[in-house]
């Protein structure tokens, strides 16, 4: 690894605030999600103002949080697209989580499972989106079967975003120093060496280049 103590920028201003934007609204429907699924948790609905509140301002908070998201995903798709590299990388997660590097191969910016939740989560925020429309009956109008159905789905989607958050954070938290990228925005070249070692190795020869 090169002798450079100088952090490396990971994430913009605008990319860290944008992600917590995300965060803050991903928390918000989640809470009162969860309070209009079941009779057991409205108690929660007092959050967000009372059952009436919750109501109103769920779907707007969606459409905020699908709007912030979507520009966020612009903005690394490219970075997040899968390699052959990123589905051996997949295929050797179980020596990724015993922390054995031989015959793993090396990440770039994103690592395989990184790319795969993020795609996952385009595939839920649209999932969510469509059938949140067509439940949001304020604004909109269909047929009754369609709704129930709609339902059914939404929660799904809901369930399965939620647990994709969790394994995010999990993730975030195992990696020790990922969570000060998005709260800083810089890592250090130790960290990107060991964890992201062929996005390091660009990230060098761009600044080498300058």
């Amino acid at each position: 690894m090169a002798n450079d103590h100088k952090e490396i920028v990971r994430y913009t201003a605008n990319q860290r605030l944008n992600h917590w934007l995300i965060a803050l609204t991903f928390v918000l429907l989640a809470i009162s999600g969860l309070a209009l699924f079941h009779p057991a948790l409205f108690w929660l609905s007092n959050l967000l103002g009372g059952g009436t509140w919750t109501r109103i301002l769920h779907p707007f908070i969606g459409v905020v949080m699908f709007v912030s998201f979507a520009c966020f995903a612009l903005q690394l798709r490219k970075d997040n697209k899968i390699t052959d590299d990123d589905k051996a990388w997949l295929k050797a997660v179980p020596k990724v989580i015993s922390h054995q590097e031989e015959g793993v191969p090396e990440a770039d910016r994103y690592n395989g499972g990184q790319k795969l939740l993020f795609w996952s989560l385009i595939v839920l925020m649209i999932g969510l989106l469509l059938t949140g429309i067509v439940m949001w009956r304020a604004y909109f109008g269909f047929p009754v079967g369609l709704i129930r159905l709609s339902s059914l789905l939404h929660a799904l989607f809901a369930f399965a975003i939620i647990c994709a958050i969790i394994v995010h954070i999990y993730a975030g938290i195992w990696v020790k120093g990922s969570v000060r990228a998005m709260t800083r925005g810089t890592v250090s070249p130790g960290w990107a060496w060991k964890h992201h070692r062929k996005w390091y190795r660009k990230k060098m020869r761009d600044s080498s280049l300058k």
